[in-house]
């Protein structure tokens, strides 16, 4: 590793800034360049050797990791928040951040984060994007009953989005603004857009050939549906990064932050340091999945005895993340436990 250069790259929207160090710390080359990718060819180009990069995980990442990747001996990406946590001082700027990177790479200091296959961020990134329009449609199918309510007018709110019924309230429906009709009806040519919309990508991703038997045998879980299956599978990665049980639950965000000095413990609400694609499906699946699996059920129920809901469900939630990381780990179909008899 003697021979091998040290890069930090502070990436930004617009700019890269760099450093290259040696393993003794010598300082061979800094400064700035444009992020596009006929820059990074050229810069590339003029590096003295063989070199290991790091660089901070932002949004303009992943294309930049991709691009350079294949040239670099290693190549690294830090977790922000635990490196703001090593690095923070009172001078901070871009040559700075670029500096520090490269010396918590040559050091071996750098907390590293997972990067992901470029081939599983695409569909994780058509996931999320299926996951937002689902959340702009529940906003439509709200802003249109709260449109009905500000003029009085009576609904079915569990008919309220059916298409016949919609149509029907239109046409029936007495004192009420013709404003607010046609509001209401460009609101549900938005929802039927959106409806469509995430059909298609969820229709995209079960047809792709990459993922299709993995979420097969997630789904061979009762009470684990599609798109927790897809979720699980495309948040997660390769299951090999957790060791435990433990870890997973920590990473979905279905524990309590760890406060401990002078022998004092103390345990606050769910941490925000967690996986929130996850954590929010995880907890949206253990308020059904009991319902359709025994195990589950069973879990619940006894949480419940406790008197705390929200108890229970966490508790599901932490039971659902076991059977998928058992399941994923042996790479057979679920099989429930039989009961244990007691003589």
């Amino acid at each position: 590793m003697e021979n091998f250069y040290y890069i930090g790259l502070d990436v930004h929207k617009k700019t890269i800034a760099y450093c290259i160090k040696t393993i003794t710390g010598k300082l061979t080359g800094q400064g700035v360049i444009n992020a596009d990718r006929n820059t990074l060819r050229q810069w590339l180009t003029d590096l003295p050797g063989p070199w290991l990069g790091a660089m901070e995980a932002t949004i303009f990442t992943g294309w930049i990791y991709d691009f350079l990747k294949p040239h670099a001996v290693e190549l690294k990406v830090a977790h922000p928040e635990m490196l703001k946590a090593i690095t923070a001082a009172k001078k901070k700027n871009d040559r700075a951040d670029a500096e520090k990177l490269s010396d918590l790479l040559r050091v071996n200091l750098l907390p590293e984060c997972v990067m992901m296959p470029e081939e599983l961020r695409e569909l994780r990134r058509i996931l999320r994007y299926r996951n937002m329009v689902v959340r702009t449609a529940s906003t439509m199918k709200n802003k249109m009953s709260g449109l009905l309510m500000e003029v009085g007018a009576t609904y079915d709110k569990r008919r309220l989005h059916g298409k016949r019924y919609f149509k029907n309230l239109l046409e029936r429906v007495e004192d009420v603004p013709e404003s607010v009709k046609e509001l209401l009806s460009l609101s549900r040519g938005g929802l039927d857009l959106y409806e469509g919309v995430q059909k298609k990508l969820i229709k995209t991703l079960r047809e792709n050939v990459l993922i299709r038997e993995r979420v097969e045998r997630l789904m061979s879980i009762a009470g684990v549906g599609e798109v927790l299956a897809l979720t699980w599978m495309l948040e997660i990665g390769e299951v090999e990064r957790f060791n435990n049980t433990r870890q997973a639950v920590s990473y979905c965000g279905l524990c309590s932050a760890q406060r401990e000095s002078a022998g004092k413990e103390q345990r606050g609400p769910l941490s925000k340091k967690r996986n929130k694609h996850l954590q929010t499906m995880l907890i949206e699946a253990a308020n059904l999945a009991p319902r359709w699996n025994q195990q589950l059920a069973a879990v619940h129920e006894k949480e419940m005895l406790r008197g705390n809901r929200n108890q229970a469900t966490i508790a599901v939630a932490r039971k659902l993340v076991e059977y998928l990381l058992a399941v994923d780990r042996r790479g057979t179909p679920f099989t429930a436990e039989a009961p244990r008899l007691v003589a």
